[in-house]
């Protein structure tokens, strides 16, 4: 994609991977809140793009599509961190949610259903749906769970060469044999999410093309599914406790 002055064509390169900065964006949106917009993370992504055109040497060693890819997605995650895009109110709901699940989890002897983790936080079963999707920026590791300050910058934190990499941190504590026995043990349905996503590396709406069920309710099994796993790496750190003596609300609803 050269002019015949072998300069980059501009043009053509903008066109070409336009797809692609769609795609990182649909990809990075199952890690944000709700309340972040696709159009706005297409839109830093593709002034990435320029960015990485504008800079690109063959004598970076990289071919240009790795050399946009970093580029692109850094332009993203500056405009997110621009917009406070983590706001710790949901870090508060989501240590609920992982308070209620330990807590079941020990008194039952296996995951609780939704119904019961709602039950368990007394809410409506819809109202703990709707925590779940509005909380899809839910990460399994965060730096505050290996230090005292939690006034860090998310984005800044996972940084790329940033030191005390969360999730090496996590692997050095010998703790990955414990992630892999979670993973193992999240319901059928919430683990095929997990694998679309994290292996197969599929966007939300791919995999609830897959599964038969919206973008929206993957979104809800994604959050779900961190939340456990955050649970048994976790226990109970920082986490309130279910409510105990207290029937659900929707405990003659249908799910």
């Amino acid at each position: 994609m050269y002019t015949a002055s072998g300069t980059l064509d501009r043009d053509q390169l903008v066109t070409h991977y336009a797809p692609l900065v769609k795609r990182i964006a649909y990809h990075l949106m199952a890690k944000l809140p709700a309340s972040v917009q696709v159009d706005d993370i297409i839109q830093n992504g593709m002034i990435g793009l320029l960015d990485a055109i504008s800079r690109y040497e063959e004598g970076l060693g990289a071919q240009f599509e790795t050399y946009a890819v970093q580029r692109i997605r850094g332009a993203m995650l500056d405009g997110l961190r621009e917009n406070d895009w983590l706001p710790r109110s949901l870090r508060r709901d989501m240590r609920r949610i992982e308070g209620a699940i330990h807590e079941l989890e020990q008194r039952h002897g296996r995951p609780p259903t939704e119904r019961e983790l709602a039950g368990a936080m007394d809410m409506e079963l819809a109202d703990y749906q709707k925590m779940l999707q509005d909380a899809r920026g839910h990460q399994l590791v965060y730096f505050e769970d290996f230090t005292e300050d939690s006034d860090d910058d998310f984005l800044e934190r996972h940084a790329a060469g940033h030191e005390g990499d969360p999730l090496d941190a996590l692997l050095d504590q010998n703790m990955r044999d414990v992630l892999v026995n979670a993973i193992d043990d999240l319901p059928e349905r919430e683990k095929l999410v997990m694998g679309l996503y994290y292996e197969e590396d599929l966007n939300l709406r791919e995999i609830g093309e897959v599964l038969g069920v919206s973008e929206s309710r993957v979104c809800q099994l994604h959050s779900q599914a961190v939340a456990r796993l955050r649970s048994r790496i976790h226990g109970t750190k920082g986490a309130p406790k279910a409510r105990r003596g207290r029937p659900p609300k929707h405990a003659n609803k249908a799910a």
